[in-house]
């Protein structure tokens, strides 16, 4: 674009290095503008319009959309109000002055990580089931101890009453007497679709906690806190949803 910005100076003030660094990413072809990988150091770009990447990975230029990662402990609702007056997520975002929406839910008993942003397109294609974001959880279940032939059953599919649903992966983590800890992975978002899946196996789930969202992990982050996710994180959200 002619009347547009240098792309070396759109890519420096994005935070990827100097001017000097960027004509190097540029001139050895790892940067691409609507996808077309792009080598010329006088391209100009428009960068409310043009998509730009490096490596892949969607260059963030609009700086008034976050996104925010939350520990949601037990007992908060995935909304953002609630007429009974019962605690909600937008109780753990207080301190942020943006409009935020929630990606996704978790039930009121369960805990872990869950997004808000205020990026309708990665929102809405980070919910969208066609993009097949995969969850991570760890669930303790009780009844007795999770036998082969049980994670055999999750892993090809177990009958609901709204269709049949399988998990990712199943890896048994602890076993604590009558109970175990067991991680699973699984890209269906159905309501309390995990909780179903060990019910319908005999094994109840007395806790459940998020811990990933496609890259993004919950990490140490501590119960009731939220934080902004970095431009890397974001970016790679965005390359989980074809952004």
């Amino acid at each position: 674009m002619p009347d547009g910005v240098r792309l070396q100076k759109v890519l420096a003030e994005a935070g990827y290095g100097s001017r000097r660094k960027a004509e190097e990413l540029i001139a050895n072809g790892h940067v691409s503008v609507d996808g077309q990988i792009v080598v010329e150091l006088g391209v100009r770009v428009d960068p409310t319009k043009n998509v730009i990447h490096v490596d892949g990975m969607r260059v963030l230029l609009d700086t008034d959309k976050i996104t925010v990662a939350v520990n949601k402990p037990a007992g908060v609702l995935s909304a953002m109000s609630d007429e009974q007056g019962r605690p909600t997520l937008a109780d753990l975002v207080r301190n942020r002055e943006e409009r935020l929406f929630h990606v996704g839910r978790l039930d009121v008993d369960s805990e872990g990580l869950i997004l808000l942003t205020n990026d309708g397109e990665l929102g809405n294609r980070l919910a969208h089931p066609k993009y097949e974001v995969p969850k991570t959880y760890l669930a303790t279940v009780g009844g007795g101890e999770v036998y082969p032939r049980i994670v055999k059953q999750l892993l090809e599919g177990v009958a609901l009453e709204d269709g049949p649903a399988r998990m990712d992966k199943v890896k048994i983590v602890q076993v604590l007497g009558n109970l175990t800890m067991v991680e699973v992975v699984l890209h269906e978002g159905r309501n309390r679709i995990v909780r179903r899946m060990f019910e319908a196996v005999d094994r109840p789930v007395e806790r459940l906690v998020r811990t990933r969202i496609g890259p993004i992990a919950l990490g140490d982050q501590r119960p009731g806190t939220n934080r902004v996710l970095s431009k890397t994180e974001v970016g790679s959200l965005m390359a989980a949803v074809d952004l």
